[in-house]
């Protein structure tokens, strides 16, 4: 029988650190804004891509696309954003910043960059081939 150790295979390393990354980020703006994680996908998103359907969210943030239409419903119960109709498929709704949402998130960058830099601290001098190595496995499909 083969020896394999879970603590030491890599594909589980990466999945415990993203997690715990998340949850330590998602811990700020849910304190301070009272969003959920895939609130804070879904308005970051179009704050970075301007008006899109929530397919294309879905497709970028790796969400399920549920949780992405709830945590679009809740956006924009509270104003953060608009819905509606696309006109070249009327299937899909076109999701985008209200001027409250875009107000909200010039609130959360602040938060962001802060535990950026702190993380970037954590990863010490070698953050940028490792910021490298991350993007060379988001390019790759699986």
């Amino acid at each position: 029988m083969s020896q394999f150790s879970l603590d030491d295979f890599l594909p589980y390393q990466l999945a415990v650190v993203s997690s715990r990354v998340s949850r330590e980020f998602s811990e700020i703006y849910a304190e301070h804004f009272d969003m959920t994680v895939p609130e804070w996908r879904v308005i970051v998103h179009l704050y970075n891509a301007g008006p899109v359907s929530i397919r294309e969210i879905q497709a970028r943030v790796d969400m399920d696309k549920s949780k992405v239409s709830r945590a679009a419903s809740r956006l924009e119960k509270t104003g953060f954003i608009t819905k509606e109709t696309n006109t070249d498929d009327r299937r899909l709704l076109k999701l985008a910043l209200t001027p409250e949402g875009q107000k909200r998130m010039q609130q959360i960058i602040p938060l962001a960059n802060a535990f950026e830099s702190k993380l970037v601290e954590r990863l010490g001098p070698d953050v940028d081939q490792f910021r490298t190595t991350l993007l060379n496995l988001l390019k790759e499909t699986p």
